[in-house]
């Protein structure tokens, strides 16, 4: 008969598991990962945010050229040609004979576009400018304090510590 012998391993002297150095260094490489995936993290939101603020910059954009191509004797007569929010102004499309005139529907949508750049974007704000020639070419420029710095300069310059971020739509009307 076969006799199955088994041998008892041995341990090598000093292979009795992990030292504590070795425990706190992988501890150490661990955390330095994990504040590497926070910090893009954090990057992400931010640039989540910036982008959200631009679409709404663009809607907002739209929205007064879209207003704007509505009432094309009003752009031709000049009333969107730095055009400004009336404070404490009621808006026309809301009674009951509407808006009568391209002067008051210009008003109007500008009461209205100044609401809404304040209401959907921080420090939101914009301008319209128009050329005088025919076609008219405008530019829509809406205005935002993408980094909520308290910046409140309207010259578009790229310093966000000084200038509003600013987003653009040129049309011809």
């Amino acid at each position: 008969m076969d006799t199955i012998v088994l041998h008892k391993r041995r341990r090598c002297p000093g292979q009795t598991g992990f030292s504590l150095i070795e425990v706190l260094v992988s501890v150490v490489i661990l955390a330095i990962g994990l504040l590497g995936l926070a910090g893009l993290q954090s990057t992400g939101l931010r640039a989540n945010g910036s982008a959200y603020m631009m679409t709404q910059a663009t809607a907002l954009a739209n929205d007064m050229v879209d207003r704007m191509r509505a009432n094309i004797p009003g752009v031709v007569a000049g009333r969107y040609d730095n055009i400004t929010a009336s404070p404490g102004g009621s808006s026309c499309y809301n009674a009951s004979g509407g808006c009568t005139t391209p002067a008051a529907a210009a008003n109007a949508d500008a009461l209205e576009w100044y609401t809404a750049l304040a209401a959907r974007l921080p420090s939101g704000t914009g301008t319209v400018t128009c050329n005088a020639g025919s076609p008219r070419r405008c530019t829509v420029t809406v205005m935002w304090d993408n980094d909520r710095s308290g910046a409140t300069g309207t010259g578009c310059g790229g310093n966000p510590a000084v200038d509003l971020t600013c987003h653009r739509i040129q049309v011809e009307l």
